[in-house]
């Protein structure tokens, strides 16, 4: 069984960056979930898949997964590419692209 180890986006809810640079191991499932029958819920014999647990670094994520036999899978995460704009710049005269309202 893989592990997985990535570091999670934020939702959209958050603007803040607490919590943003933490690492979290998960396991891959083993089968895929099951539909009950008599309440339509679904279900997993998969334990391992209730298991999350999170490092500070992807270092320290690693080395608990080699120090434990954990085949795992490295994923770097996707940076958002900002532009630094100011409400200012709303209204400046040379602004690329038309004012409209």
């Amino acid at each position: 069984m893989t592990a997985r180890i990535y570091s999670p986006a934020r939702n959209a809810m958050q603007s803040g960056t607490a919590k943003a640079g933490r690492w979290l191991l998960e396991y891959e499932p083993e089968r895929p979930r099951e539909i009950e029958p008599l309440m339509g819920w679904t279900s997993s014999g998969d334990m391992k898949s209730q298991l999350r647990l999170w490092f500070d670094t992807a270092e320290e994520a690693v080395a608990y997964a080699t120090r434990n036999g954990i085949a795992y899978r490295l994923e770097q995460p996707h940076r958002a590419k900002r532009r630094a704009m100011t409400y200012s710049d709303n209204f400046k005269f040379n602004r690329v692209g038309q004012w409209t309202h």
